[in-house]
């Protein structure tokens, strides 16, 4: 039975926005009806109907203070993320970054939302945006196109829209582990040895990969797609990357930056990284290897690389389309939409990237729901810390040429006082972001406590 009108929060999709929605909504005891097309509808990068998927890579991102990724992180970990704290639980050796074993990551994530008596979880398709009075939208990138019509004339103005890509799985016994070398960069890793394989280049072997991957053939895309195709710059498939320029990759997720082949003692002219994808490491995923290259083509190409020649590939990559709104014109720095007071977005769609980013808003959305149904406003959180301050780009950048953004510290507001040593900086910028995140959680804390409190007098009083 569907709970009274105002006990009861929608929330469209069961992504990692979503499922941490859904998640804080319950925490704070409110009933949810959580809706996932998941697995009776599936989307071109889904494999499961487990909540929380992740279908591109298995890194959260690094954890070290000094990174904005994990600044990031240790925020959700004072706002009591679920998805941090399952993620950490779940994770694999992958030097300084916070990597999971992706299938554990969800099946958890999902058990512990079915778990919640106040979650009902409906695996069906939503086809319009929900008329209830409190919904949060977090349908991810990969909205169905009846929903996605809907948005549309929510929106009154065309859907942008981005490419977004995948990169392969390679079955970590078929490597030649002869040719390839344990390693992390500048030694920063958890196993002996290093968490990564790298399988190394030299001049003659990467100039000749490069021409090939420049080269080869790439799966084609609708004719009414092509005239509007727009990468996401942070996540180029690696192919376009070296369309660009042949030495881009060497000097992205190919540079061989703290690594040195031990058989040798040299550093690689260029290194391909293959990290951990699951606890039983019988999965290695290529680091940056985005690609919407033919199957027949990547088999063919990646097998170039050394210690790749007969590697069996367990899901090859792909390129999908990603939407995303126009967040600067139709939401609130609180993710609410400016046409519909109690109507929250969360996830990509609000053109945040990175799987804590899009953990983020579905916490901030929940968060900014809850306050609607208890009748007090919602809060924008501080441009001092790095959550705030995705939240007030995605929503105050250039309407034309907004495009998603992932955490960066170029986010944040400078320093009262200016300190040219990056590494101070940084430094400061984080004990700054910290100390206002953990005054303004114990703020609201005691808002949610002082509504609680009221809420029961009330019920007292009504008795």
């Amino acid at each position: 039975m569907r709970p009274s009108m105002q006990e009861y929060a929608v929330v469209v999709g069961g992504g990692l926005a979503g499922a941490e929605a859904a998640w804080q909504l319950a925490r704070r005891g409110i009933s949810v009806i959580l809706y996932e097309m998941r697995p009776k509808v599936m989307t071109g990068a889904h494999r499961t109907g487990n909540l929380a998927e992740l279908v591109c890579s298995n890194s959260l991102g690094s954890q070290d203070l000094s990174t904005a990724s994990g600044l990031l992180q240790e925020e959700l970990a004072i706002l009591g993320s679920l998805l941090l704290t399952v993620a950490r639980n779940c994770s694999v050796p992958a030097g300084t970054a916070l990597a999971v074993d992706r299938e554990m990551f969800a099946i958890t994530v999902t058990e512990y939302l079915q778990r919640e008596p106040l979650i009902e979880i409906r695996r069906e398709e939503v086809l319009q945006i929900p008329t209830d009075p409190f919904v949060i939208i977090a349908s991810g990138p990969l909205t169905s196109p009846s929903l996605s019509r809907s948005l549309e004339e929510v929106a009154g103005m065309g859907q942008l829209f981005f490419y977004d890509a995948i990169a392969p799985l390679v079955e970590a016994d078929s490597i030649r582990e002869e040719v390839c070398f344990r390693g992390s960069r500048y030694q920063k890793g958890e196993l002996p040895g290093g968490d990564y394989w790298n399988c190394p280049l030299s001049r003659e072997e990467y100039f000749r990969f490069i021409e090939a991957l420049r080269t080869a053939e790439c799966f084609p895309l609708p004719e009414w797609e092509k005239e509007q195709l727009r990468f996401f710059e942070g996540c180029l498939p690696i192919e376009e990357l070296a369309r660009r320029d042949p030495l881009a990759p060497a000097f992205g997720p190919m540079r061989p930056a703290g690594l040195r082949d031990p058989r040798t003692g040299k550093k690689p002219f260029a290194v391909v990284q293959l990290r951990q994808d699951n606890v039983a490491c019988s999965l290695l995923n290529m680091v940056g290897f985005q690609t919407n290259l033919k199957w027949s083509e990547q088999a063919r190409v990646f097998r170039l690389i050394p210690g790749l020649e007969t590697a069996r590939f367990a899901r090859f990559g792909q390129m999908h389309r990603n939407t995303f709104l126009c967040s600067p014109k139709l939401l609130e720095p609180t993710l609410e939409f400016r046409g519909r007071p109690g109507l929250f977005f969360a996830g990509q769609i609000t053109g945040v990237e990175g799987y804590v980013g899009n953990a983020g808003t579905g916490l901030v959305a929940a968060i900014n729901l809850a306050r609607r149904i208890w009748g007090i406003p919602p809060r924008v959180f501080p441009r001092e810390t790095m959550l705030g301050s995705l939240l007030w780009y995605v929503t105050h950048a250039g309407p034309e040429t907004f495009q998603p953004m992932k955490a960066n510290f170029g986010l944040l507001p400078p320093l009262e006082t200016n300190l040219r040593d990056r590494e101070l900086r940084h430094r400061a910028l984080v004990e700054r972001a910290l100390q206002t995140m953990r005054e303004f959680a114990a703020e609201m804390a005691l808002e949610e406590q002082a509504v609680a409190r009221l809420s029961k007098k009330g019920a007292l009083i009504g008795s």
